[in-house]
């Protein structure tokens, strides 16, 4: 599953540069002529998407993640906490990301339950479902008898592998276009649904700064210094490296349809409102982290 995400990715970005390079001389790249399609694998009979197929590559690599992660000497969890957290987490990404969307994006879903039950109609909210798994990792913690920070440190380090996959995911279908791109941007695309012009495909972006980028410096933080020790560091990190990263992207990303008087009315898009918070809870944990006592091995949660 894995490789098969990979290899259309790979495709993909191939694709994309390989217009872009002459995309100076025969004008904007248009979506279609990549050869991309929402479906990723059509057997007449059942068709699998790329967006879910990013769900399952997110999750079923962050719990391999994990899992490596606490057979290290002072983790704060055993395997069968692991395996709690990933049941109840998938519960939380899921019915947060969508509840979340209705409430950020769409309230109109909230009086249609029929259609906010839709998933497969697309429609998910990351702050909804990062809201959900906190909530997934306090419930495990406080059952468990576990430091909830703690907890929260290791988790935050396979959280970037499913939003690498969920924004190709979202280039692969495309939608979440960004927005006009001026004529100096050789690599501007043409949308469907975007209508005529040429615009940042901003999914990239995000792959590569809340996805790619954030994975390597939490990944590099954990293996390679002693972070890890220092309680609140690593989600401190994720939390405000993903905010500035989300920030600074939606300045090229559409805002949705329903939204864009939002935007304008307060300077911000919803987006950009949503990561305010999250770069003060980010640096407030990223500080204490820095400054704190490292904890011990003997901090280590019962096997």
């Amino acid at each position: 599953m894995l490789s098969l995400l990979s290899t259309a990715t790979a495709l993909a970005v191939a694709s994309t540069s390989a217009a872009a390079a002459t995309g100076a001389v025969s004008g904007p790249i248009r979506w279609e002529d990549l050869g991309v399609s929402p479906i990723a694998l059509d057997l007449g009979f059942f068709a699998l998407k790329w967006y879910s197929l990013a769900y399952l590559a997110g999750i079923i690599l962050g719990y391999w993640q994990l899992s490596k992660m606490i057979s290290q000497p002072g983790a704060p969890i055993a395997q069968r906490h692991a395996d709690d957290l990933f049941f109840y987490a998938t519960l939380g990404i899921i019915l947060g990301g969508r509840l979340g969307y209705a409430m950020f994006y769409a309230p109109e879903l909230l009086t249609e339950p029929q259609n906010l039950i839709k998933l497969w109609e697309g429609g998910m909210s990351f702050h909804g479902g990062l809201l959900g798994v906190v909530l997934a990792i306090a419930w495990v913690s406080w059952r468990a008898g576990l430091n909830f920070v703690r907890v929260c440190d290791y988790i935050s380090v396979c959280v970037p592998f499913g939003l690498l996959f969920g924004r190709l995911a979202n280039f692969m279908n495309g939608e979440l276009w960004g927005r006009e791109a001026g004529s100096g941007v050789a690599w501007a695309m043409i949308f469907p649904g975007g209508g005529p012009v040429a615009r940042h495909p901003s999914q990239l972006y995000e792959a590569a700064l809340e996805g790619l980028v954030l994975a390597i410096v939490l990944l590099f933080m954990f293996w390679r210094t002693k972070a890890r020790w220092r309680t609140g560091l690593l989600v401190g990190t994720f939390t405000f490296g993903y905010a500035l990263a989300r920030f600074t992207v939606e300045f090229y990303r559409e805002s949705d349809s329903q939204l864009q008087d939002f935007a304008m009315r307060t300077g911000f898009s919803m987006g950009q409102w949503l990561t305010v918070p999250m770069m003060a809870v980010g640096l407030f944990f990223l500080i204490r982290g820095l400054i704190s006592k490292p904890v011990s091995a003997t901090g280590a949660a019962p096997a």
